[in-house]
């Protein structure tokens, strides 16, 4: 089928199938290695923390979402041994949210199977055609540096 001959709202369902698919298969592999609870939005929050996102009000901006569910998916990752709070040292009062051993792991696994993920993408359609594909989708979200703040979780609840 050519692009004439889809219909317009086939672009956003198959971006969204795309992201589900790289979602679905890094999670899958997460659970295989010892990691079956977490989810999406874990690994969303995770990065905010890990980029210093240290408070529930700093990540509940990270994610673009309000405090109370900032602070929820924080319980969450607490009971899962993911984060931990500890003391600020500039402010005695005040709480950071800091990775443990297992929370840094699941990032550290996360980042190597998001990369068997787009090998897969660079053996099926081949390393130009992935290579287009991310320049063009940098070009048209005007976000070349994608190590910034996303606030999808936010926008999707939203």
């Amino acid at each position: 089928m050519t692009s004439e001959d889809r219909p317009a709202y086939a672009l956003p369902l198959l971006l969204l199938d795309g992201f589900r698919t790289i979602i679905d298969n890094l999670h899958r592999e997460l659970a295989r290695q010892g990691h079956p609870d977490v989810r999406p939005v874990h690994g969303f929050a995770l990065q905010a923390i890990g980029r210093g996102s240290g408070t529930v009000t700093e990540l509940a901006r990270a994610l673009g979402v309000s405090k109370q569910a900032a602070a929820k998916t924080v319980r969450g990752l607490e009971q899962l041994d993911y984060i931990e709070r500890a003391v600020d040292p500039a402010d005695r009062r005040s709480q950071r949210l800091v990775l443990t051993g297992r929370g840094t792991e699941v990032l550290s696994l996360s980042a190597t199977a998001l990369t068997a993920v787009r090998a897969s993408w660079v053996n099926r359609l081949g390393a130009s055609a992935v290579d287009d594909l991310e320049g063009a989708l940098e070009t048209v979200v005007g976000r070349p540096d994608v190590a910034g703040t996303m606030d999808l979780p936010g926008w999707l609840s939203g």
